[in-house]
């Protein structure tokens, strides 16, 4: 006995188009439309998807319809790939434990959270993508940056440079290194302010790592730090537009050639600010930029006297 075949829930959608008779038709699944590629005309409108229904308005019908877990990071050591045991006494549909149960899933939670690093590298790992976390945090980075950071130091753990060196030490220079490619750069005054290194140790450790990963790094662009100092200072964006402007024609003329890119910053800004009236003090821009007022008052005249500005007093 052949059995019927169950009735369509709609009507198929058109092979051709109607206007033109072309085939080339497009399915544009999340406006609910089928577009002629060649006329442009919409030949279906409003079609109903009786695919699985993902929407949800609590939290409980949410984990029911859930299908996923959540993506893997390399900002965890074992990249979100491996499961854990939650810390609620309830099973996945909301119901209680039984009372003699518990212990048993307390020896579970442990004897897991000791499964997930049984080796040397990736207890390494569990402990210093924390502190890049916390680094990362301290200094403002976004996430993109954290993740690159976090690649750098697994290819360093990976290439043997973390062994007789502290896992702190690494890990800021690879926060320090992702900031610098990310065109969000720190200085190093910065980073150690947030670690328990010297300026002179982090230096170096950073370049022990761009070294042996083969790490390429431009130079640090001033126009990178223009933007942090003049949100610290309380600037306008006139104000920051002028300074802008002028370290274009700072770094044409090149007057930013042996110098650091932190006081070529704070000197135009310290010269905008006070030519769009907003001044600030040679000490409160030194105090953001981590620089000296020598190095302020030393930029300013040569870029005052090369660029022929007018003094501020005029």
């Amino acid at each position: 006995m052949n059995r019927a075949s169950p009735a369509p829930l709609e009507e198929s959608a058109p092979s051709r188009c109607k206007s033109c008779h072309s085939s080339r038709l497009i399915h544009h699944y999340e406006h609910g439309e089928v577009v002629c590629a060649d006329c442009g005309v919409v030949d279906e409108d409003h079609l109903i998807d009786h695919g699985q229904d993902w929407r949800s308005f609590d939290p409980e019908s949410a984990a029911r319809k859930a299908r996923t877990g959540a993506p893997s990071s390399v900002l965890l050591p074992d990249k979100g790939l491996s499961t854990t045991i939650g810390w609620k006494d309830s099973d996945h549909y909301g119901h209680a434990v039984p009372g003699h149960s518990k212990a048993q899933f307390y020896r579970l939670r442990k004897l897991q959270r000791r499964m997930r690093t049984v080796n040397a590298t990736e207890r390494n790992l569990s402990h210093a993508l924390g502190e890049v976390e916390r680094l990362s945090g301290a200094l403002g980075l976004p996430r993109n940056v954290r993740a690159t950071a976090a690649m750098t130091y697994r290819k360093a753990v990976f290439n043997n440079l973390v062994r007789g060196r502290t896992i702190e030490g690494i890990a800021a220079a690879c926060v320090y290194s992702a900031a610098r490619q990310s065109n969000l750069p720190r200085t190093l005054t910065e980073v150690a302010a947030q670690t328990r290194l010297d300026r002179t140790e982090l230096g170096r450790l950073y370049r022990f790592v761009a070294r042996e990963l083969c790490t390429r790094t431009l130079p640090t662009d001033p126009q990178d730090y223009v933007k942090r100092y003049a949100a610290d200072l309380r600037l306008s964006r006139p104000t920051e537009k002028r300074a802008m402007a002028l370290l274009k024609d700072v770094m044409r003329l090149q007057l930013n050639s042996g110098c650091g890119p932190t006081g070529v910053a704070a000197a135009t800004l310290y010269i905008a600010a006070m030519q769009t009236g907003e001044k600030r003090t040679q000490k409160q821009i030194a105090s953001i930029a981590h620089v000296t007022e020598v190095t302020i008052r030393g930029r300013y005249k040569a870029i005052m006297d090369r660029l022929d500005l007018p003094s501020p007093a005029a």
